[in-house]
């Protein structure tokens, strides 16, 4: 799909300056996505070392310093080689919990043997929790392109709410029979 007029103005370019390839400096030079910048919005985007949840976010970013959204977003992504993962909802538990549901769950293997899985009940219970609603849209997280969310630490990933809050359980109870 060439038309005459592009295949003379590549041939003449080629002809001139015995490359097909752009002028150094030729094209609209970079506003938003200079060096300073760049600088500005990694230091914004990334929670310091010594105080966690500190990032802002793209919006405010862009609030705070001057650039637009979409320039805040390519320099995130194309520049800083960033990319935003959601946090997992998570309820914290305590070692406590983790020692008490690692022997309940051994004791309950021991206890059976094959034959008797048809008669055994699995239960679930929801709990609806009074604690004030957390939107997860807007817990992000940004960690550099080729980082895999295993290799990021449970801390950082997860957002968490406390065990022990008021709440309501419903409860139901399901057999192989």
């Amino acid at each position: 799909g060439w038309t005459l007029g592009g295949l003379k103005y590549l041939i003449r370019k080629i002809d001139l300056t015995e490359s097909c390839k752009r002028r150094k400096g030729s094209g609209r030079p970079r506003v938003a996505r200079t060096t300073e910048n760049i600088e500005k919005v990694e230091d914004l985007v990334l929670s310091q070392e010594d105080r966690p949840q500190s990032h802002l976010t793209l919006r405010e970013i862009a609030r705070e310093t001057g650039i637009s959204k979409t320039s805040v977003h390519e320099i995130v992504k194309n520049d800083l080689h960033l990319k935003c993962l959601k946090k997992r909802r998570a309820t914290e538990l305590t070692e406590a919990n983790k020692e008490a549901r690692l022997e309940r769950s051994r004791i309950l293997l021991d206890r059976y043997p094959d034959e008797m899985v048809n008669f055994i009940w699995f239960t679930d219970e929801k709990l609806f929790t009074i604690a004030t609603p957390k939107n997860s849209q807007n817990d992000r997280l940004y960690v550099a392109t080729g980082t895999r969310k295993k290799n990021i630490p449970a801390n950082r990933l997860l957002s968490t709410r406390p065990t022990f809050s008021q709440s309501v359980m419903v409860s139901v109870g399901v057999s192989a029979l």
